[in-house]
């Protein structure tokens, strides 16, 4: 007969400690959502100096109470330096950067405004548990779809023009010279307005199957100046239009859509002949093994609370955010594309391949 052997003392207090860590990481995770919403961040930002609690108060019209406590959360957290001699608090560039310049590419206000709506979804995630079924997109809150567009513009406005297109040399020419680009699960259409600014002969398309998401990428266009250039709609993806478009990306979308390959064999038959479908997912190792580390803790949670649950509530394959390379490829092959390269771009986020019909 053999017992249970007793569990180190000391290992025991370290992983307590770090429980409380990663309690106090998530519940703080709240304050700092409060932090970009009432723009406190950018009003010490905008101060790039020492403040009081009181010109804290002054300059954004907020309680001083409330800051005195937000305030020591920060701190606490070491987003903010405390001067106990002045009693002032200050928040160097290099975290205002972070948290409050949206022009920065290190921002991530977007992120930032995710976590709360995402956490909201945790009791209806949990019944999924038990059902093994999902939480559908319209369950949702509107902050959600609003941070999704929020974090995902600055990458398109930094990246996507900038450092992803040039990998595509053949792909810009035909851009260049009129032809036409489709965004399949467009969102918000911020990926085909900045193709549509890029290159202005180009005919630009965004499709999505999530209306509200089409609304809000008809005002974005409209906002730019691009409302008769990009065109959105409402549409199947499963069944695009054959051999049509020059070019076709996805972002972030095979992982968590229904049905994967139905999806992939639709893409690769409405690409023009020697047209380019740019599939970008995570930057991610398919083994838990290789995601031991900040950006593995992130993704299987957004995966868990969004990614995953979506799919599988419409009776989708369920794939999930952390696919990896090896999957993209099995992908490719299972829907026939003819060719497959992972692109020659450094990202800690993303992983960019092109695939031919």
């Amino acid at each position: 007969m053999t017992t249970a052997s007793e569990p180190d003392r000391e290992k025991v207090k370290a992983f307590a400690a770090q429980i409380l860590s990663d309690i106090g990481t998530a519940v703080q995770g709240a304050l700092t959502y409060i932090g970009d919403k009432l723009d406190i961040f950018k009003a010490m930002a905008a101060a790039n100096a020492p403040m009081t609690i009181e010109e804290l108060a002054q300059k954004t019209g907020l309680s001083a109470r409330y800051l005195r406590e937000w305030l020591g959360a920060m701190t606490a957290a070491r987003y903010v330096d405390y001067d106990s001699a002045n009693k002032t608090y200050f928040l160097p560039p290099e975290r205002a950067a972070i948290l409050a310049d949206d022009t920065n590419p290190f921002f991530l206000g977007g992120f930032i405004q995710e976590s709360v709506p995402l956490i909201s979804m945790a009791p209806q995630v949990a019944e999924a548990f038990r059902t093994g079924k999902g939480v559908p997109q319209s369950a949702y809150p509107p902050d959600m779809f609003a941070a999704i567009e929020r974090s995902s513009a600055g990458i398109f406005k930094n990246q996507l023009i900038r450092r992803w297109m040039p990998t595509m040399p053949q792909v810009e020419e035909k851009l260049k010279a009129g032809g036409s680009a489709l965004d399949v699960g467009c969102g918000s259409g911020r990926a085909s307005i900045a193709l549509a600014q890029a290159f202005p002969n180009a005919r630009v398309f965004g499709f999505d199957s999530h209306p509200e998401s089409i609304e809000r990428a008809r005002a974005n266009a409209k906002a730019a100046g691009l409302g008769d250039r990009v065109k959105f709609e409402v549409a199947d993806c499963g069944k695009l239009p054959c051999g049509e478009f020059d070019f076709i990306s996805t972002f972030d979308v095979i992982h968590d859509s229904v049905d994967p390959e139905g999806l992939m064999r639709s893409i690769r038959g409405a690409l023009a002949a020697d047209g380019s479908y740019l599939m970008v997912e995570m930057n991610v190792s398919a083994d838990v093994a290789g995601n031991i580390n900040p950006l593995g803790r992130l993704m299987y949670s957004c995966s868990t609370l969004y990614c995953l649950t979506t799919s599988l509530a419409q009776g989708g394959a369920g794939i999930g955010a952390m696919m990896g390379e090896a999957k993209a490829r099995e992908l490719s092959v299972a829907t026939g594309f003819s060719s497959f390269r992972r692109l020659p771009v450094r990202d800690p986020f993303s992983a960019l391949y092109e695939l031919k019909a």
